[in-house]
C-alpha cells in the first residue's frame, strides 16, 4: 500500500471535469485507489473510479487530499494521480 498526501493545485478544485479526468486517469491502473479528505469533525473517503464519490470530496483550490492505491502498480498510480491534482 502507498499513500501519499497532496494540495489541490486546481484553480476550480476537483469541478466535474476535473473530476471526470482523474477518472480517466485512475481507470488506467489495476490497484484500488481512494481519495481521502480531512476536517477536524471526519474524514470523507471517495473511491478514484467514481466521479460521484469524486465530487462529494468538495474538495476545493488548496484543500489537502490523501491518496492511497493498493496493487501491482500501485507507485505508478499515486505518482500519476499526485501530479495530476496538483495542476
Amino acid at each position: 500500500m502507498k499513500e501519499r498526501e497532496v494540495v489541490i493545485g486546481h484553480r476550480l478544485g476537483l469541478h466535474a471535469r476535473a473530476a471526470a479526468r482523474l477518472v480517466q486517469l485512475s481507470s488506467q491502473y489495476k490497484s484500488t485507489i481512494i481519495l481521502f479528505r480531512s476536517d477536524t469533525t471526519k474524514t470523507v473517503e471517495a473511491d478514484a473510479r467514481s466521479i460521484l464519490s469524486i465530487l462529494l470530496l468538495s474538495a476545493g483550490f488548496g484543500s489537502k487530499l490523501s491518496v492511497r492505491a493498493e496493487g501491482i502498480d500501485e507507485d505508478q498510480a499515486v505518482e500519476t494521480i499526485c501530479q495530476y491534482l496538483t495542476g
